[in-house]
């Protein structure tokens, strides 16, 4: 069944007290409406109508619509949530299933969709709607139902009367029917009420005086009809939703030492007996594989940690791949398109980027290593710098299998070291250095007998 969507995005969202419109405030390193985006895909929607408003051209700038058909409804002036959805009708296919949804809803699962979908198979003619049972309904728009149980309207907080407020079971304002049958509620939309909005809710009433059913769902989760208006609100989501994941790891058998300090801003990926520490932040795609230790106030970006290897406190990984065995840090820096192949090491305080570091080799402490293939069982002193950069452009290292580089050694670029070479410490190598030979640059020492130091003008 094809699936069209309508997403609606439009609100400035004044409450956040932000020029960045409300949809793309980040929810789990991804905009709002991303997370609404990502579910329709999920859910196997083929179209998506997004209506935006406040900040359109930043929206359609920041959204990524995947393998969804997206097209986009401008609502310039706000009359409410009916009027929305009517600058998206044009757009919609004739007799086919809408889902309509919220930018600022970000967390609605694709399986609860899903049900919703069902419901309205089962009546293709009425509305399958989202509501929810709240103990403190308040701000909410109450479900009305007969003495048959079945929904008759939606009565909004502020034209509900006494009795109604009572009531707990509240509209989430999701919902899905049939594309015509919208078409022709909405035209029927008249802004007599309170706010002098055009209410979506009000097709609900519509419907039943058609004779046509509304069927009703819940969802598994409250946070997935969690709504956001203000920045506080924003951040209590976040939480909630981070426990979540954190949940659903620990379920998978990860440790985490307390899962009250762990952020997912994208994908993660773990093996079995992974142990994560606190603080810890994933960013985009990472995977952490079997029996890995990740340890304290760890970033990890876009990469790939092998099975039992351990990246110390305070280390950042991004954009690389480390291999099995393998160890980095603390306060290890990996930039992009580095490679730690199996059982390589790399100590504190070294950087790397877009080099290989072979199977067994070391980096211990104090190092920069940039643009430099290195082979395996090679050690790298302390304080060693691959000159790479002339100041207009980049060069390579190359280090081969066996070789050793002394503490405080600078490598200029491009250079290479032969396999089993050997560099002493403080040596500057500008030129090739042959295989097996040992490289030295430094001055014969000098020592100068009854040295005073300068001492200060009195």
């Amino acid at each position: 069944m094809d699936i069209q969507t309508i997403i609606l995005a439009a609100g400035k969202g004044s409450r956040m007290k932000s020029e960045l419109p409300k949809v793309l405030h980040c929810l789990a390193g991804k905009p709002l409406v991303q997370h609404v985006i990502d579910s329709c895909q999920s859910l196997g929607a083929t179209h998506c109508h997004l209506v935006v408003g406040h900040g359109s051209e930043l929206v359609r700038e920041k959204i990524d619509g995947g393998k969804l058909s997206i097209t986009y409804a401008e609502q310039t002036e706000q009359l409410g949530t009916g009027h929305a959805v009517k600058m998206a009708l044009p757009a919609l296919s004739d007799n086919a299933p809408t889902l309509i949804l919220y930018g600022d809803v970000p967390l609605i699962h694709a399986d609860t969709l899903a049900q919703l979908v069902k419901l309205y198979e089962e009546n293709p003619q009425g509305i399958a709607l989202m509501t929810c049972d709240f103990n403190d309904p308040t701000g909410y728009g109450r479900i009305v139902r007969d003495e048959n149980n079945q929904v008759t309207g939606i009565v909004e907080q502020k034209d509900a009367n006494d009795q109604q407020k009572l009531i707990t079971e509240i509209n989430t304002g999701i919902l899905c029917c049939n594309s015509d049958q919208l078409k022709k509620w909405i035209g029927q939309l008249n802004n007599d009420n309170a706010q002098q909005e055009y209410y979506l809710t009000d097709i609900i009433e519509m419907a039943a005086k058609d004779g046509q059913r509304i069927d009703t769902a819940q969802p598994v989760n409250l946070y997935e009809i969690e709504g956001i208006n203000t920045l506080r609100q924003l951040s209590e989501l976040e939480r909630t939703w981070q426990r979540e994941l954190a949940n659903q790891l620990m379920e998978a058998g990860v440790t985490l030492l307390d899962p009250n300090r762990f952020d997912i801003r994208g994908k993660l990926t773990c093996g079995t007996a992974v142990t994560i520490d606190i603080n810890f932040i994933a960013e985009g795609n990472v995977t952490i594989e079997k029996g890995a230790k990740i340890g304290a106030n760890v970033i990890l970006k876009n990469c790939t940690v092998g099975a039992n290897s351990e990246i110390k406190p305070n280390s950042i990984v991004e954009d690389s791949m480390i291999g099995t065995n393998c160890s980095a840090g603390p306060f290890a820096r990996l930039r992009p398109l580095t490679e730690m192949q199996n059982n390589s090491h790399v100590g504190n305080f070294v950087e790397i980027k877009k080099s290989t570091l072979g199977e067994g080799t070391k980096a211990g402490h104090l190092s920069y290593i940039g643009d430099s293939e290195i082979g395996q069982n090679v050690n790298v002193g302390a304080g060693t710098i691959t000159c790479n950069y002339d100041g207009a452009n980049k060069f390579k290292t190359i280090i081969e299998d066996d070789a050793f580089i002394g503490s405080d050694t600078q490598l200029i670029a491009p250079v290479t070291v032969g396999k089993g070479a050997t560099i002493g410490a403080g040596t500057t190598v500008s030129n090739d250095v042959q295989p097996g030979a040992l490289c030295i640059s430094r001055v014969k020492q000098k020592q100068i007998e009854d040295w005073a130091r300068p001492t200060k003008n009195k």
